[in-house]
């Protein structure tokens, strides 16, 4: 039986092992089988804004081993489990109950197996990595466009236009870097951006390394504030940047310091859409 809670998490503090108990078996697509546990430091791809993927890594019980293919955020108001993306809605839903399942393919471990969850960290490190950069590149990109703007805009976590926010389509970490996908049409000119401060890609490119690289140079610590230790409990990214701390939501995982990286870069293509400006970053960065 799933208990109303839901998952207990521990990724966000760094974990990558924990133990937990079975709580419940589920047939899921393609022949896998869903593995609910009470606690887990397995980190889930999110349903509503799937941006970080699933860490990699194994269960282990009573000798045996089994790999995880998959992990999604799973979800029940209390009769039958939704998985992936047949969750109707987000994370942390009044009324809903929200799990993470370990997806599996083989013979699965019976409600009420004690299981060692073992994450690959190293996985888990460039991920982390990426989606730190990422956070850090959306602001520095934030502030390398704020004259841009012709009226008053809302503003991020430095108090920069937010551009990110208001223009962002997708986000998609990868193993020590990122891609974001911005749209510049009718509605963002209308807010008062001038699409002529993306005529030059190189030098947009330029001065958001500028501000990566001080920040990278201040060896800032980050963190990962929750409300609670559930999955749906909310989540914060904070990093102390010179000046004054960054947060932002976040539900993924990150380095401790900005002293684990060497480097963050960016590179930026663009391309017509219709009525108007798809523009894409790419942020890679190197780990010390």
């Amino acid at each position: 039986m799933i208990p109303a809670a839901g998952t207990t998490v521990t990724y966000a503090t760094g974990a990558t092992s924990s133990r937990g108990t079975v709580l419940h078996v589920a047939d899921a697509a393609d022949g896998r089988t869903a593995v609910i546990l009470d606690e887990t430091a397995f980190h889930p791809v999110d349903t509503a804004w799937p941006d970080q993927p699933a860490d990699h890594g194994v269960l282990r019980s009573a000798g045996s081993e089994v790999a995880v293919v998959d992990a999604v955020v799973g979800a029940t108001q209390g009769d039958g489990l939704l998985l992936g993306p047949d969750v109707p809605v987000r994370t942390g839903t009044e009324g809903w109950t929200f799990v993470v399942a370990h997806l599996i393919e083989g013979p699965a471990p019976a409600e009420g197996d004690v299981i060692d969850v073992f994450v690959d960290s190293e996985h888990r490190a460039a991920l982390s990595a990426g989606h730190t950069a990422c956070h850090l590149a959306s602001l520095a990109l934030d502030a390398a466009l704020a004259d841009a703007w012709r009226k008053d805009a809302p503003t991020d976590a430095l108090g920069a236009p937010a551009f990110d926010a208001l223009a962002i389509q997708e986000s998609r970490i990868v193993p020590d870097g990122s891609r974001d996908v911005y749209r510049i049409g009718k509605s963002l000119r209308r807010k008062g951006f001038d699409p002529a401060a993306l005529d030059d890609l190189d030098g947009l490119a330029a001065r958001v390394d500028a501000r990566l690289a001080d920040w990278i140079a201040s060896g800032a610590d980050v963190r990962v504030e929750r409300d609670g230790e559930r999955l749906a409990d909310r989540r914060t990214w904070v990093c102390d940047l010179p000046g004054a701390a960054a947060r932002i939501p976040c539900g993924g995982t990150h380095v401790a310091s900005l002293r684990e990286l060497a480097s963050a870069t960016v590179a930026f293509t663009a391309a017509p859409v219709d009525g108007g400006l798809e523009l894409v970053m790419t942020t890679t960065t190197s780990r010390v």
